[in-house]
């Protein structure tokens, strides 16, 4: 009994090992033998999709909205991004720490009706990614404490309340920034129905406090301006998708490089951040499963610097309707779509046309775009859809005529001005720096356009690289793109004397043009700025869907800014300040 006792016990020792060598060889195939997790092997389209808590910004008294006042706080908590990974140290925003989500809850507004946030910063003393303080940053006297700001994108509204980088705040309040102006923000909701996105935007941090979790969809409607559209509506069939990427180490915790590129310079700022792993509403590479009929979907793409090209893998188009926070005047049947960082494509897709039961959103940028590397099949894949069999009947329908707004005329232009994208090297040729105009962030504002003026900005990219432009308050649209013909040349001559006029750009600015996507043919406050290329767009500052000025004094403190929208950039610190003059 016992010699058998003694070999059934060496049996269960041998399978025993054998299963944890098994499982330890599992574990560097998922994991890797750096800590980092091979993204590889997490298996796709496992987790389903979550629609992120809905909050109402306003309330409703008698039938009638009125306005109302939020309170959403900062947390750091726990979050669960593959059901695979372990849980993952975020910062989330939430009306309460249990209900905080990456990303945050969509806020929906009523046109006409203001709302009022209190952003309440609830984070520890020390950030859970690594920061740099050799580039222009928040930083706290006592050194405690995660400063952060909330920058509403899109949205024109007073400067007290856009989220002046300068303006960020610690926890409790206990630490002010140089700007900072007040507790409760708000936001007015006067402009015309769209989409916006809310973020972090506090000075050398945004890049890190994004990347832990910052951002969130934010929806102005307009039911008399857009029930007649007959778009999809209701939960279920209109969604916010806030799409981006990340890398996460063996612990669940999000990895960033550690070491910068230029590690003399910067210790641990890099250029671009880029992640293997495609989140969307906080789930890696989730699926959804949708009845056979039309759904809106309002992509935001929340990622540092990563574009998106969207496609479906078996050729289903999409119905663009909107870009940024305004409606196209017409509907675009295309099949790919181009999103850089912080631009929204608000889109229907019919799914009774699809010939398959399932199709996977795909996409198609290099990174960094347009130039990099091209995409695998690990960070080529989005998400899944699972169509149901059934046909149905679908009371929705997508017009081919939307809303109109007036278009701008060059009669109405008050000043033109040249806005030249710079970036340093240093003499191992990696980036230290990007600058508009030669200039920093704290060097004296040159932009001083007048309220509800209208002005011509012609946009030099002396880079290599696709910069996303933003204004803020102001709407544009693109109406020329040229290439610089011995781009060189002109180059040497714009570091010497940052000014286009004296460099002759007329007789440089002659090459090929590239004409503007049908769906990007609108207004927009976000931007492709093409390397090599100038960029003519007609900004106004001023409402778009009505000639009423502001219910606010635009030309208050701490003013606007401008920046390119990949948030590494704009961190190191390629954003300017904009302030308005009566």
């Amino acid at each position: 009994m016992q010699i058998a006792d003694k070999g059934r016990i060496g049996i269960k020792m041998f399978y025993s090992s054998l299963l944890l060598v098994h499982i330890l060889g599992l574990l560097v195939v998922v994991y890797g033998d750096r800590g980092l997790v091979n993204s590889s092997q997490l298996e796709m389209f496992v987790d389903e999709i979550p629609d992120m808590p809905r909050t109402k910004g306003y309330d409703v008294v008698h039938g009638v909205p009125v306005s109302k006042t939020l309170k959403i706080t900062m947390f750091q908590k726990y979050w669960k991004f593959h059901k695979d990974l372990p849980l993952t140290k975020v910062f989330a925003y939430g009306e309460t720490k249990r209900t905080a989500t990456v990303p945050g809850p969509t806020i929906e507004a009523i046109h006409g009706v203001s709302t009022q946030v209190t952003w309440q910063n609830s984070l520890p003393s020390e950030h859970i990614l690594p920061w740099d303080p050799t580039i222009p940053t928040a930083i706290p006297r006592n050194k405690h404490g995660v400063p952060t700001v909330v920058h509403l994108h899109g949205g024109i509204d007073e400067p007290q309340s856009d989220g002046n980088s300068n303006s960020w705040f610690t926890a409790g309040f206990k630490e002010v920034g140089p700007r900072w102006t007040k507790k409760t923000y708000l936001y007015h909701n006067q402009q015309q129905p769209g989409n916006l996105y809310y973020h972090d935007h506090a000075m050398g941090l945004t890049r890190v406090n994004l990347l832990a979790g910052l951002f969130g969809a934010y929806i102005i409607r307009h039911l008399e301006v857009e029930a007649p559209l007959g778009l999809p509506s209701g939960d279920e069939f209109d969604r916010p998708l806030v799409v981006f990427d990340r890398s996460f180490r063996t612990n669940g915790s999000i990895y960033m490089d550690p070491v910068g590129n230029n590690p003399k310079i910067h210790p641990q700022w890099q250029p671009e951040y880029f992640g293997d792993v495609i989140v969307v509403n906080g789930k890696a590479w989730p699926y959804m499963t949708v009845r056979r009929r039309k759904y809106r979907f309002r992509i935001i793409n929340a990622s540092n610097a990563r574009f998106f090209k969207f496609f479906f893998s078996n050729g289903l188009r999409f119905i663009h309707v909107g870009s940024d926070s305004v409606y196209n005047e017409r509907s675009v049947l295309v099949r790919e779509i181009l999103v850089a960082p912080s631009e929204i494509a608000d889109i229907v897709v019919d799914f009774s046309k699809s010939k398959s039961n399932s199709v996977i959103l795909r996409n198609d940028a290099a990174y960094p775009y347009p130039g990099g590397d091209p995409v695998n099949e690990i960070n080529g894949k989005v998400m899944k859809f699972i169509i149901n069999g059934q046909r149905e009947v679908d009371p929705s329908r997508v017009p081919k005529n939307l809303i109109k707004y007036p278009t701008p005329s060059l009669s109405e232009v008050l000043k033109t001005r040249y806005i030249a994208m710079y970036e340093y090297t240093s003499p191992i040729d990696e980036p230290t720096h990007l600058y508009i105009n030669a200039l920093s962030y704290d060097d004296p504002v040159t932009e001083k356009p007048k309220v509800g003026s209208t002005e011509i900005w012609n946009v030099i990219n002396l880079t290599e690289d696709n910069h996303p432009l933003h204004i803020h308050l102001g709407l544009f649209r693109v109406l020329d793109q040229t290439n610089i013909t011995d781009i060189d040349t002109f180059r040497e001559c714009m570091n010497k004397l940052n000014n286009a006029e004296k460099c002759e750009i007329e007789k440089y600015a002659v090459g090929k043009k590239l004409g503007v996507e049908a769906y990007e043919n609108g207004w927009k406050n976000v931007y492709k700025m093409h390397p090599g290329y100038v960029t003519k767009i007609i900004v106004k500052f001023g409402y778009i869907h009505t000639n009423a000025s502001y219910p606010f004094d635009a030309t208050a403190e701490p003013g606007y800014v401008y920046h390119c929208h990949i948030l590494d950039h704009e961190d190191n610190v390629m954003m300017r300040p904009l302030k308005l003059v009566k």
